[in-house]
């Protein structure tokens, strides 16, 4: 095994950028993403699952949210597979989180605060005009270009697309996307030495020193993600868009179903098994 997690799991992910203990890491990781334009100083983690506004809506459930010191609301997210209507989902999700800030019973002025997505991509856009590793957006005026409203914002990361080597990760955006591109072949951190937050990103992000049952959770984790992947693979070669999504959907719901009884036989309850895995402990209480 890696010395270092693997940051596209959801265990992995949610031990980097999604605890009390580590939200210095994910404040760090923001401030470089969002240099020149605004400076975190400290962040607050919210509730990550949204009920519907409206009985038939759909609900939702965020990898992170969070809220800054100066109010932004912010949306984090790991994508490992392509979906089809990403970008919507995206926009969807922001939305949504608008719509909620609608004040009930009171004598509110529509004044929002600002939400911004950022979206870690472990695929790429199908479009070629799409083919850069960072995709900033933003409502504007499509004459001028000037900001038309600064209360959404969404940010895509192509991971894949990012292939810079140590030697030319000349800010600190850069160093964050290289690392985590990386991070399972390291037998050391990069700029641990320049930076302490990545002497401490090392720290948080070794495998010897997480928790035992963290640790269970992690390698199901990475069995799902790397189960994942196969089958995406295997789809696209075997069938057209409906049935690869179709077949991901069962391959996915067998591998969680397996995981859920691995992890029950170690002891786990279903309360932990839905935190550990990032679902919703409705879907988890489903499975027999």
């Amino acid at each position: 095994m890696s010395k270092y997690l693997n940051p596209f799991t959801d265990v992995g992910f949610k031990r980097i950028f999604g605890q009390e203990m580590s939200k210095d890491i994910l404040i760090s990781f923001l401030n470089a993403l969002l240099e020149g334009e605004h400076v975190i100083t400290d962040l607050t983690f919210l509730d990550k699952e949204r009920v519907p506004i409206l009985k038939s809506e759909r609900g939702l459930v965020y990898d992170i949210y969070c809220t800054t010191d100066t109010g932004e609301h912010i949306i984090v997210e790991m994508q490992n597979k392509y979906q089809k209507h990403f970008r919507d989902r995206a926009v969807y999700y922001a939305s949504t989180d608008i719509a909620w800030q609608a004040v009930k019973g009171s004598d509110w002025k529509y004044e929002l605060t600002p939400v911004y997505g950022v979206y870690f991509m472990n695929f790429k856009f199908n479009e070629p005009d799409a083919a850069k590793p960072r995709t900033d957006v933003a409502l504007m005026d499509m004459e001028t270009g000037k900001i038309f409203s600064d209360k959404i914002r969404l940010i895509f990361l192509q991971l894949p697309l990012f292939d810079l080597t140590e030697e030319e990760c000349d800010t600190d955006f850069k160093k964050w996307l290289y690392v985590l591109n990386n991070m399972q072949t390291f037998d050391r951190m990069p700029f641990a030495a320049q930076k302490a937050v990545f002497d401490r990103l090392g720290s948080i992000a070794e495998i010897a020193n997480m928790p035992r049952k963290e640790r269970w959770a992690y390698e199901e984790s990475l069995r799902i993600y790397r189960d994942t992947i196969a089958i995406v693979d295997t789809a696209r070669e075997e069938g057209e868009e409906k049935g690869m999504e179709k077949g991901i959907v069962q391959g996915e719901n067998k591998m969680l179903t397996e995981v859920v009884h691995s992890m029950r036989e170690k002891g786990m309850d279903n309360q932990a098994i839905s935190y550990l895995l990032n679902k919703d402990i409705n879907t988890i209480n489903s499975i027999d």
